[in-house]
């Protein structure tokens, strides 16, 4: 079969298989772009005193990721809509991934100078921008490598196939790069070429392990005859929102409360490196150890919460998540040291993995077929619709917290901020039908 040959679904009995092995090798790589360069290590490195005031440089980096994410919640649905009508889903992955790689080696060229700040910073927010393009394509591809009864597992297992390349990802820059096992000239610290050269090391290591998918994944096939003209795409969209409310407001009102959940899952990674250096005074390599392990934790939760939700279902896997969550945010906030941290800071990881996964698989298992782009693009662009919640939350507690407590000990009250998101995700989604369970 030829490679770009349509196809509905790749016909497997079994679920691990090649297809399914592809599709989540393109996760693997695309850690090496969340959590090197967006989480853990280029953006601290942005976000430094090699940049000039360190509150400056937090402010120009949360500028340009503010206007990224207004660009996704515009785009991304309609990019998803036409991907499916035209039968252009891996196409438009495999374009935006090569996009996405060339902008992250582009990063080769921040100098650790205040002048290249807005430079790393539009490239950090491009990055999240095509990351998410690509995405949603990505996530639409699920149900073409898997059935209702498998969905779960396939879910888990890609996120547990991502949260393991980034641990293997950030390891090599640990030791290859930020405290060499082995000194050699990449190693060197002069004008940063240790940190630039993470940029061009991700870039690869993105592009490797997306190949796979490029050439095993059979492209999809178009879900409509009737090409889609991009002056129309957003009154198809609006029309998809007034469908669902008219025929499936089920899917609609988990879009809404997955958005705010989401949210709070999005911010426990971005905040985490901040909070065990800030708070708990953590060194540069102590966080990326850190990463490592929650990495690892994640990938174990990720897996067990894909068997789990094809057995009991995803709602049941996202909401015991979430209380598990709740409960592990609470330790961290009440914790006095760094190993207070490392115990509660990993149960946080552990039940993030399953919430991401199931929250993906709930969806897959309510799309129609066909719709999967359109659907999953809206996913992303509700997710997107309340990103300012979490963060402005976590702002505001600090900023609270700060008249009444010792100087350097206000961001620890940030914690309570993302828990409020936690459980207003908790209580929007209980209401909720869970999706129809079929028998193993």
């Amino acid at each position: 079969m030829s490679i770009n040959q349509p196809m509905s679904r790749p016909v497997s009995e079994k679920w691990l298989n090649k297809y399914t092995l592809a599709w989540a090798s393109w996760d693997w790589g695309q850690a090496a772009i969340n959590a090197v360069m967006i989480t853990f290590v280029f953006t601290v490195y942005l976000t430094s005193d090699l940049f000039g005031d360190k509150d400056h440089a937090s402010l120009v980096l949360s500028q340009a990721l503010t206007v990224g994410g207004l660009a996704i919640a515009f785009l991304v649905p309609v990019t998803g809509l036409r991907a499916d009508a035209a039968g252009r889903r891996k196409l438009w992955i495999v374009v935006n991934t090569l996009i996405l790689v060339a902008i992250c080696a582009a990063c080769f060229f921040v100098y650790p100078n205040p002048a290249f700040l807005w430079f790393g910073a539009i490239l950090i927010a491009l990055m999240s921008v095509v990351s998410e393009f690509a995405g949603v394509n990505y996530n639409a591809v699920l149900n073409q490598i898997s059935t209702k009864a498998t969905v779960g597992k396939v879910s888990g297992f890609g996120w547990g196939m991502g949260y393991v390349g980034g641990i293997l990802a950030l390891a090599l820059v640990l030791f290859g790069f930020v405290e060499p096992i082995v000194q050699w000239p990449g190693a060197s610290s002069e004008n940063s070429l240790n940190l630039r050269l993470i940029a061009l090391f991700s870039a690869g290591w993105c592009l490797v392990f997306a190949l796979p998918l490029f050439f095993i994944i059979p492209e999809s096939p178009p879900a409509s005859a009737v090409k889609i003209p991009l002056k129309d795409s957003y009154k198809v969209l609006f029309a998809t929102i007034r469908n669902l409310w008219s025929s499936d407001r089920n899917l609609l009102f988990f879009l809404c409360s997955s958005a705010v959940f989401r949210d709070g899952l999005a911010a426990i990674f971005t905040f985490g490196g901040v909070i065990a250096a800030g708070t708990f005074g953590f060194a540069p390599s102590e966080v990326i150890i850190f990463a490592i392990a929650g990495n690892l934790v994640a990938a174990l939760g990720a897996v067990l919460g894909g068997r789990l939700d094809d057995t009991l279902g995803p709602k049941k896997v996202i909401c015991g998540s979430l209380a598990g969550l709740l409960v592990a945010g609470a330790g961290v906030f009440l914790s006095p040291g760094a190993s207070g941290f490392w115990i509660f800071g990993l149960l946080l990881c552990l039940f993030v993995g399953p919430a991401q996964s199931a929250s993906r698989s709930y969806l897959s298992r309510l799309v129609p077929a066909g719709r999967e782009g359109e659907l999953f693009g809206l996913y992303a662009t509700t997710g997107r619709a309340v990103s300012f919640l979490a963060p402005g939350l976590f702002g505001l507690s600090i900023a609270l917290a700060t008249p009444f407590v010792a100087s350097g000990s206000a961001q620890r009250f940030g914690i309570l901020g993302i828990l409020v998101v936690l459980a207003l995700g908790l209580l929007l989604l209980l209401p909720i039908r869970s999706p129809r369970n079929p028998d193993a």
